[in-house]
């Protein structure tokens, strides 16, 4: 037997693949996570208009906006969870049974007291939120109440009318 010690034999070159498909994948994610907050961000409210997802509440919704991107894989990704984003599916929701939005299939419906519950959900929202959301939240949850509250009184009147 000899008194050698084994050596230790490292690739190089493997490390060095390793290494770089490591920053490849954490560069990659860093753009994802950029594109992703892109998205996720809320445009900034048009007076007259609730916007969220890219549309105006009364427009059919644009499948391709809000983080809806399909990947190669099928798989979307989500926008990031936010005040903005409960108002605008309270609002949508209530603009759906106001028959303001039509549904998938491209009928409207109007149930006015599941809207008017819809609308009563951002009241409160609003009253238990009071005083903790920054003034962009606040701006937009104000728009979107005075909004939806309009629009249930149009509606309801509309009712009122057709039916007297």
């Amino acid at each position: 037997m000899s008194d050698e010690k084994p050596s230790l034999h490292i690739d190089l070159d493997w490390k060095k693949q390793a290494q770089e498909e490591k920053r490849r994948l954490e560069e990659e994610e860093k753009q994802r996570a950029e594109e992703a907050a892109k998205r996720a961000a809320p445009p900034a409210p048009v007076h007259g208009a609730i916007t969220g997802a890219g549309a105006t509440v009364g427009s059919p919704p644009d499948p391709t906006a809000g983080g809806r991107d399909r990947t190669t894989r099928g798989t979307r990704e989500l926008p990031k969870a936010s005040i903005q984003a409960l108002v605008s599916t309270v609002v949508t929701q209530a603009m759906l049974y106001m028959g303001e939005v039509p549904t998938s299939s491209g009928q409207t419906m109007v149930n006015l007291d599941i809207a008017k519950l819809q609308v009563d959900t951002l009241g409160v929202l609003e009253e238990k939120t009071r005083g903790n959301l920054t003034e962009d939240e606040q701006s937009a949850l104000d728009l979107a109440l005075y909004e939806v509250r309009t629009r249930f009184i149009n509606a309801a009147q509309q009712i009122i009318n057709g039916a007297a």
